[in-house]
């Protein structure tokens, strides 16, 4: 499992799997996410602007990332 870390109290979905290298762009997170292909915690995520926390796992494309403080 990766993880990525960050800074602030929280990131959003879409920014995290641009972090992450997951996606190009932020219109592929979008559509990734809206299609259902992300799951955060285990459980399928729609919303590109969910805020994920440290200690959130990130699972896409048969890879996990965990969210960690810097």
């Amino acid at each position: 499992m990766e993880t990525i870390r960050i800074r602030d109290d929280f990131i959003k979905l879409g920014q995290a799997l641009k972090l992450a290298g997951l996606v190009e762009s932020g219109v592929d997170a979008k559509i990734e996410i809206q299609e259902g292909y992300v799951k955060v915690n285990g459980e399928v995520e729609l919303q590109r602007g969910k805020k994920i926390y440290p200690g959130d796992v990130i699972t896409y494309n048969e890879q996990q990332i965990k969210v960690v403080d810097e």
